[in-house]
């Protein structure tokens, strides 16, 4: 049997996985600011809280991404690095932001830049991968 029929190879069922879990959170932590923060934060807290959610939907999209390449064109340290960042981005990046919407201290805020370099090392893997698979 080969992988077409077997089904998601590990990787691949991680990645789609856990990027279908952190899209799920997303969603629900978009509502959340939209329905419950939106009376007790101020505009820029909002604004700050709404660019977590949205970075994380990305990315949690973008893992998924990572998964179904992994699937189709196989497995390879780049991709795992790929996957691996893209959590790290979102656990950084998002995750502080969170947190200091929740009344952490600012200086929580020097952490996020961590994570958004997570996030462009991560693309760049990704794409380094897709450049060199061969057809």
């Amino acid at each position: 049997m080969n992988r077409s029929t077997t089904g998601l190879d590990p990787f691949a069922r991680r990645c789609i996985a856990t990027g279908a879990i952190l899209m799920l959170t997303g969603v629900i932590l978009g509502a959340f600011g939209a329905h419950l923060l939106e009376s007790r934060l101020a505009a820029r807290q909002l604004a700050s809280y709404h660019t977590g959610v949205t970075y994380q939907l990305l990315h949690a999209l973008g893992l998924v991404l990572v998964g179904l390449v992994g699937q189709a064109a196989g497995v390879a340290t780049r991709l795992r690095w790929s996957a691996r960042l893209m959590l790290a981005g979102i656990f950084f990046f998002s995750g502080s932001i969170y947190l200091m919407t929740a009344g952490a201290p600012r200086w929580l805020g020097a952490i996020a830049p961590v994570g958004g370099l997570s996030f462009m090392a991560a693309w760049v893997l990704l794409a380094w991968h897709a450049l060199r698979i061969r057809a």
